[in-house]
C-alpha cells in the first residue's frame, strides 16, 4: 500500500512531471495524504499539472459516501476489475513524487521509513483518474489512485507492497493513447532496488496535519 508520500518542486530530474512541477507547484507537500488535492499529469492534458483529490471516486457512485474511495489499485488485478479496466484504457495519469513512506512492523511498534531514489530526483507513480459529478450541486470532482505492485528487495523488509514508479521513458508510454493493454500492464513492475534507498524518519509523518520539512530528516 502507499498511504503517504512527498512531492517538492525540484529543478533537477529527467522526469516529465519534474519539469512541469517547477512551474506549477507553489507549496511543498512533505506529507501528502489521502483526500488532499495533489498534482497529477493526465493523459488528456499531458503538458500541464492539474490538482486532483487523492482517493478514486468512481463516476458511477450515487453519492460521495456510496463507496470507499480507493487510494491504491493493485497492478495484478487492474485488468480484472471493470472499473479499473476501463480507466486503464482511457484515464491514466502520472503522480509526481520525490519519495514515499511505509511503516515497518517491529517489536516496539511501527517505524516509518522514507523511500526514494538514490539521486533524490523527482519521479512519477503510475496512476488512474476519474471524474464524478455531484448531481446535488453540479460540482465535478476529479480524483485519482496510485497503482501498487509487489515490493522490490529494498522495500520488502519494510512492507510487502510498493507504488509503481515509472522511468522517464515509461512515463511517456503510460500517457500514450496508442499503447495496448498488454503494453501498459508490462510497465507496472517493481522499480530497480539498486537505484533506491530508504531510511527511518520521525513519527511526525503519522499525522497528516504535519507538513514540515523535518518529516524528511533521517533519524
Amino acid at each position: 500500500m502507499c498511504g503517504k508520500y512527498s512531492v517538492l518542486a525540484k529543478p533537477k530530474g529527467k522526469s516529465k512531471a519534474a519539469k512541469l512541477l517547477t512551474k506549477s507547484l507553489k507549496e511543498p507537500h512533505y506529507n501528502a495524504a489521502p483526500s488532499q488535492n495533489l498534482p497529477v499529469v493526465t493523459n488528456d492534458h499531458p503538458d500541464a499539472v492539474q490538482f486532483f483529490s487523492w482517493g478514486l471516486q468512481p463516476f458511477w457512485a450515487k453519492d460521495a459516501k456510496a463507496v470507499k474511495r480507493a487510494i491504491n489499485a493493485r497492478a495484478e488485478t487492474l485488468a480484472e476489475k471493470p472499473s479499473f479496466r476501463k480507466l486503464l484504457s482511457s484515464k491514466r495519469c502520472l503522480v509526481p513524487a520525490d519519495g514515499f513512506f511505509e511503516w515497518q512492523v517491529t517489536a516496539h511498534g511501527k517505524v516509518p521509513y522514507r523511500i526514494l531514489l538514490k539521486d533524490e530526483d523527482t519521479f512519477s507513480f503510475a496512476g488512474l483518474w476519474d471524474e464524478w459529478l455531484d448531481k446535488s450541486t453540479g460540482e465535478l470532482l476529479h480524483t485519482y489512485t496510485i497503482i501498487t505492485t509487489e515490493a522490490n528487495n529494498l522495500v520488502k523488509p519494510i512492507h510487502d507492497r510498493m507504488p509503481v514508479i515509472l522511468s522517464p521513458e515509461a512515463e511517456e508510454l503510460w500517457l500514450d493513447a496508442h499503447e495496448s493493454q498488454e503494453e501498459l500492464l508490462s510497465l507496472l513492475k517493481p522499480y530497480d532496488a539498486t537505484q533506491m534507498k530508504a531510511y527511518p524518519v520521525s513519527p511526525l509523518v503519522n499525522s497528516a496535519q504535519n507538513n514540515v520539512p523535518e518529516i524528511l530528516n533521517s533519524l
